[in-house]
């Protein structure tokens, strides 16, 4: 989800990933993958950068941040060998 200003300068919020073209004109017109077109005052640049930004978030995913440790220790810690396989008793 990205943030974006209206032409009356309230803020919007989109979901980055139904847009399919982001144009120029006058103002910045936005449409949509089912069609529908927004007009909003947020520069085309500025745009372009938040739908970046938003995609490289999903990328990283949430645990994936830059400060975070790596994960290849946890992983380890909760490694654990499986369960032995123990045959049924007859009757």
């Amino acid at each position: 989800m990205i943030y974006l200003t209206r032409l009356d300068g309230s803020q919007l919020v989109v979901n980055a990933d139904l847009i399919e073209t982001v144009e120029h004109t006058a103002d910045t017109v936005i449409t949509l993958i089912d069609g529908k077109k927004l007009v909003v005052s947020t520069h085309v640049e500025d745009v372009v950068d938040r739908v970046i930004g938003y995609r490289q978030m999903i990328a990283r995913g949430p645990l994936r941040s830059s400060d975070a440790p790596p994960l290849h220790g946890a992983v380890a810690a909760i490694h654990h060998e499986p369960t032995p396989f123990r045959p049924r008793e007859a009757h």
